[in-house]
This record gives structure tokens, sequence and C-alpha cells, in this order.
């Protein structure tokens, strides 16, 4: 039986099915091991997890823990709460319109991002002005139907994750900072910042960076130097806001204190510090690594929930949940009638009727002729969130073009 436990309740001889935090926040090779001696245990202490799950079957017990079913059903009532609340996200273009120019603004980040760590490698200096006409056209994009950029923002090839994964944050941050109302100047400031967040990167080696295997301590230090990096490389470079500087310094610090360069605690962090902590979690543990499964956005959003129990505050992940959604833009979902499809739009003040584009009959496990679902205004209802992985499926063929 999987359990949730304490980690003060942890002991030599369980096993741990799952340290329940993001890879970016552990050393260890997987989040699943047999705990062999108490070193092992104290280094989960050391390094902030305070609840994961364990396997009573392979290890140890605690009897009075909590299962993971009883655990789930508590996070599903909460997402359940969160999507009765109304959100405004009003739509300025068309969704099939919007989608063209997305595609190419989307295509233009990632190339310009590559280019931008390519010249700090050379030792070159950032030049703001380049990336600026990119934030603005991103920004336009989001406000005028965040439907068309973002599934495309979670889509990463395994060998360019880092620069399309800042391209990804930079896009959410926009959607998050849009949906707090923050003033568009703001956003601006905050969207350079999710697309400057780990440029420091460029100076860690690729063997560390893409190591398939346990990182040393050594190493991981060496990972988690560059945020001050970042920063180091920002110091030359003219114009850069507070916001901005926010975002690259504390996207790893964690509310509860666990996090890092400076093990800020709750509003000592900034609110866009905040902000880009919870967005920079979301796309690292939905996207697929060499050494890290992606998980479907739902899940991953009820993992930013859970976690809000110590890491995150917890209005701002609820917040960040109503700004995507509860199945968000791009998610492959099984239906009640057993067809499948990708969410294609959110459904205004509906985060749990979404429209779908219908293409897959999981039962008789044939594609079936495309159709566009809007769940609010049919029978039909999401039955359970799917892996496109697992079905060999590939998203960008059915994201709007």
């Amino acid at each position: 039986m999987i359990k949730q436990i304490r980690t003060d309740q942890l002991k030599p001889g369980m096993f741990i099915h799952d340290l329940n935090c993001s890879w970016l926040d552990h050393p260890f090779m997987s989040s699943t091991f047999h705990v062999r001696d108490q070193a092992t245990v104290d280094k989960i202490v050391e390094i902030g997890i305070r609840e994961l799950y364990i396997d009573t079957i392979k290890g140890a017990d605690v009897w009075e823990a909590r299962t993971q079913s009883e655990v789930n059903a508590d996070l599903d009532r909460r997402l359940q709460e969160i999507a009765e609340k109304r959100v405004d996200k009003p739509v300025v273009a068309d969704l099939k319109d919007e989608a063209a120019r997305a595609r190419r603004l989307h295509g233009e980040a990632n190339k310009l991002v590559r280019l931008l760590l390519d010249d700090i490698r050379f030792g070159q200096k950032i030049q703001v002005a380049r990336v600026e006409p990119l934030i603005d056209s991103m920004v336009d994009s989001v406000f005028r139907n965040q439907d068309a950029l973002l599934p495309l923002a979670r889509l990463k090839n395994l060998d360019d994750y880092t620069f399309e994964h800042s391209v990804g944050v930079s896009a959410l941050l926009v959607a998050f900072g849009r949906s707090m109302k923050l003033p568009r100047e703001t956003i601006r400031e905050i969207a350079l910042g999710g697309l400057l967040h780990d440029i420091g990167k460029a100076q860690i080696p690729d063997a560390i960076l893409n190591k398939p295997a346990k990182l040393s301590d050594d190493e991981f230090a060496r990972m988690q130097s560059h945020v001050a990096e970042s920063l180091r490389l920002l110091d030359d470079v003219p114009g850069i806001s507070l916001a901005t500087r926010q975002v690259v310094g504390e996207h790893h610090e964690r509310f509860d204190g666990t996090g890092y360069p400076h093990k800020r605690v709750g509003e000592g962090i900034s609110l866009y510090g905040q902000m880009a902590a919870i967005v920079d979690v979301y796309d690292a543990i939905t996207s697929e690594k060499v050494y890290n499964r992606g998980m479907p956005p739902t899940q991953a959003l009820k993992k930013l929930l859970e976690w809000s129990n110590h890491h995150f505050d917890p209005q701002l992940v609820q917040a960040f949940i109503r700004a995507i959604g509860i199945y968000p833009t791009g998610s492959l979902v099984r239906l009640e009638s057993n067809r499948m499809g990708v969410v294609i739009e959110q459904n205004e003040g509906k985060l749990l009727e979404p429209v779908v584009r219908v293409f897959y009959h999981a039962g008789q496990q044939h594609y079936v002729p495309p159709e566009i679902v809007d769940l609010a205004r049919v029978p039909d209802r999401i039955a359970s969130f799917e892996s496109y992985d697992k079905w060999k499926i590939d998203p960008y063929q059915w994201l709007p073009a």
C-alpha cells in the first residue's frame, strides 16, 4: 500500500515510492528507492522535503499514515472548489486566427533564446534590446487568446530543454500575471525575467545539466549556482527592472524557507519570485527530460496544490490553477464516452468543461473523425487525464494551426 508520511517519520528500512518533490529539488537518481541508512534520511530532511510516499509492501509501515488514495481524494475536492470560482479571461481574438501567429512566435522565441545562450557561452553581454520585441509579442498573443501560445510552450525537444523551458516559463508568467490583474508593464518585466531566469545555466557544463545519473554533492551545488550566475550576468545589463531580477533571483526560493540560494521565508520572497517558483516547477515537471518523465498537466497541478502545504503560497497556487485551467490547454483527456482528445480552449467560468478536439476512441483503440466538443454544451464529461507517450500520440498534430 502507498502511504504519505512526514519526513520525521522516515526510518531506515522503509521503501520510498515517491520523494514528492520536483526533480529540480533533489540530487537522487530516482524518486523511488530503499532507505538503507540514517544518512539517507538525514539527506532527505536536509534538502527540505516535508512529506513523501512510502510503499508498505516493499518496506516498513507507518500504520496511522494516510493512504495515497485518501490524499488524492482530498486534492480532487480542493480542485473542485477552485473550479467553482469564476475566472475572468476575456478573449479578443479567435483561436484559429491567433494559433497561426502563436506558432510563428513560438518558433522565433526558441531560436532567439538559443542564440542568447550561445552568446553568453562565448562571453558576450546580454542584449535586452533583441529580446524586448519578442516579449511584447508574447504579451500581445496571450492577451488576445492565451489558448493559442500556452500549449505550444509545453512542447519541448529533449535536446533543447534549457531554452525551450525559458520560453514556457515566460509565456506562463504572462498568463499568470494577467489573471492577477497586474499592470501590463509589470507583466512585461516578469515575462522578461522568465525568459532570462536560467541564463546562468549557460555557464554550467552540459555533462552536469544533462547527466542521466545521480548528481554528486559538488555537481548539485554547481547546478544550484546558476541562480547567482544569472544575476551576475544581469549586473552588466542596463535597464533591468527589480521585478525582472526578482524572478531570476528567487525562482528557487520556497515559502517554508527550504529553497535556495538564500532560504527566504514567506513574505520575504517577493510576489514575482513566488509566482516564478510556481511556474518554473509546473513547467519542469510537465516536461520530458533525459532523467525525468513529464507528468500530465492536471496531475502536475494536483502536485502543486499538495506542495502548497509547505513550499508555495496556497492562494497563489490556486490563482495559477485558475489562470491556466484544471485541464490546461494542450492536455490529453479521456471522456466518459471513452473518446479521447486534446483540450484546445477553456470555457470562461467553467474550468471542468473545456472545449476538446476529439480524435480517438480509447475502448476501440482507433482514430475517429476529428470533432470539436464543447463540454459546456453536451452531457459528456472528462473522466481522466492521459499521457501522450502512453498512447503514442503526437500532440503538435492536434493543436489549433
